[in-house]
């Protein structure tokens, strides 16, 4: 009989010690992680929302000019849209002036907005620059490159 034999065995059983406590402390800790998701909080986005305000109604884009799009279309603005020479665009834009994604129109707390998404050439609001965000109102006109929209938040 070796005499080396009994710790290698001890080593083997240590081995296995630790091996099945490492499995189980992953386990513990996968448990707890999926407990904790189990109820989603106010932090993960999961809740109910308001009832949407009277004043938040469709508002609607008219094409005036350019764009490859016909003078007098109306766009549907419920739930955001995006406008832009991309495929992803939800308004694809025939401009050359136009970038892939270059604006997105969104509504927050009854109220509309437009944003420039960084666009190369940048987005006129009402013949001025628009730097990052702005509010709509009736009758504002948005122009990309030689695209002119007119915003209409009632849809009338």
């Amino acid at each position: 009989m070796n005499d080396l034999e009994p710790i290698a065995v001890a080593l083997k059983f240590g081995f296995l010690a630790v091996l099945y406590l490492f499995l189980l402390w992953v386990m513990r800790m996968a448990l707890r992680d999926l407990r904790a998701t189990a109820s989603p909080g106010l932090d993960t986005g999961y809740h109910e929302l308001p009832p949407p305000r009277a004043d938040s109604e469709d508002a609607f884009l008219e094409v005036l000019a350019g764009g490859g799009l016909t003078e007098g279309e109306r766009f549907d603005l419920f739930g955001g849209v995006s406008i832009g020479r991309s495929p992803d665009a939800d308004i694809r834009l025939d401009d050359k002036y136009a970038s892939g994604i270059h604006v997105r129109l969104f509504s927050r707390g009854g109220l509309h907005y437009v944003e420039d998404m960084n666009s190369t050439n940048g987005t006129l609001l009402n013949s001025e620059p628009l730097h990052g965000e702005a509010e709509l109102a009736h009758g504002d006109v948005v122009r990309i490159g030689d695209t002119e929209l007119r915003f209409d938040p009632g849809g009338s």
